[in-house]
């Protein structure tokens, strides 16, 4: 071997890097102890930057296209080796290539519940995991900040590196953005658009690359939370007890009843329909207002009669002959107060025993 062939050995005239692993999202040209000689040719090819770094400071960086090395091209590279009479020598320095296109379909989640307040339930604990989708869009940043000086930064080296760091961003934008608890499990897609505007301000800022898909597919709380969400939604599925109540027993009553236990319990809904109304004054005749003149005024009304019935109301209510509730009536089953010869059964003791 000459000379010439000799020095040639010695340094670097084409600088590529062809990337067939599509999990590498960094790469440093193995330069091994050559020198970049004046006149190279650095090939950089789409989705991939050329990053220079010369004594640990980072120089200057090439986009995709095929670059012949001068001082002209690379004046960062020429103020920090300091040349006083242009790029003649041959130099030294490390280049990293890295890759921008977009990373797709990367896992995160929680490994720990996050604790987050909650309008409704108070300090509740969040449990999330789904997907994302980046991009390199600042690489000194990144170098500085997550490859380092990795001479090939993979993407699972990326995922065990990012994932708390990733987390940690959701956490803050999910405690910015204020959702309720109630709303995570049904605008998982919507929350992950609404929190992108929040986290790339941070990923962007802090490690230079861009989230361009935040993928929430699933946010769980805890059992006892859970129990609490069911609860308020059976509540809200039955609406208002009251009205629904009459409406079963006005349906009931226009079918005809529903033999004796419907009849019962069509009387006992009268009866508390009845208290209601007049709780609400709709029965009381002594409202002190003056009858109209040439007419008599009401007499006082006496005790609501349907608080007392007879065993024959009784029987009809039940749908028994009144034989039957004479014999419940003398075995205490039925509590009633006897005048004279007749039995007298209340409201109450009614419900008391319906109750049973």
């Amino acid at each position: 071997m000459g000379l010439m062939d000799y020095l040639k050995g010695q340094f670097l005239e084409i600088i590529q890097w062809n990337d067939d692993s599509r999990d590498t999202l960094s790469w440093r040209f193995p330069d091994e102890d050559k020198e970049i000689k004046r006149g190279a040719q650095l090939i950089v090819r789409e989705s991939q930057v050329a990053q220079f770094v010369y004594l640990g400071e980072f120089g200057d960086t090439f986009g995709p296209g095929k670059h012949t090395l001068s001082t002209e091209n690379i004046p960062i590279l020429s103020t920090l080796k300091g040349w006083k009479y242009g790029f003649e020598s041959p130099f030294k320095a490390d280049i990293y290539y890295v890759t921008t296109r977009l990373f797709t379909g990367n896992k995160w989640g929680t490994s720990n519940p996050i604790m987050m307040r909650d309008a409704d339930f108070g300090i509740v604990r969040v449990r999330a995991f789904g997907t994302f989708d980046f991009k390199i869009t600042d690489p000194k940043l990144f170098l500085k900040e997550v490859a380092g000086t990795d001479n090939q930064f993979r993407l699972d080296e990326f995922a065990d590196t990012m994932r708390s760091r990733i987390v940690s961003v959701f956490t803050d934008a999910l405690a910015s953005a204020k959702v309720p608890v109630l709303d995570l499990a049904t605008r998982y897609s919507e929350l992950g658009e609404a929190l992108l505007p929040i986290i790339n301000p941070n990923t962007q800022g802090k490690y230079g690359i861009e989230i361009t898909s935040f993928i929430l597919e699933n946010a769980s709380v805890p059992p006892e939370v859970e129990a609490a969400i069911d609860k308020r939604s059976s509540m809200g599925a039955i609406g208002n007890l009251n009205d629904y109540v009459k409406f079963q027993m006005a349906e009931g009553m226009a079918k005809g009843g529903g033999g004796p236990a419907g009849s019962a319990a069509e009387i006992a809904m009268g009866f508390g329909m009845a208290n209601q109304m007049m709780a609400q004054g709709a029965f009381n005749m002594a409202s002190g207002a003056a009858a109209p003149a040439g007419t008599a005024a009401p007499a006082p009304a006496a005790a609501p009669a349907a608080d007392i019935l007879t065993p024959a109301q009784v029987a009809q209510t039940l749908g028994v002959t009144e034989a039957d509730v004479i014999s419940s009536i003398e075995s205490g089953d039925i509590k009633a107060k006897k005048i004279g010869t007749q039995y007298r059964i209340t409201k109450a003791a009614l419900d008391e025993f319906l109750a049973h």
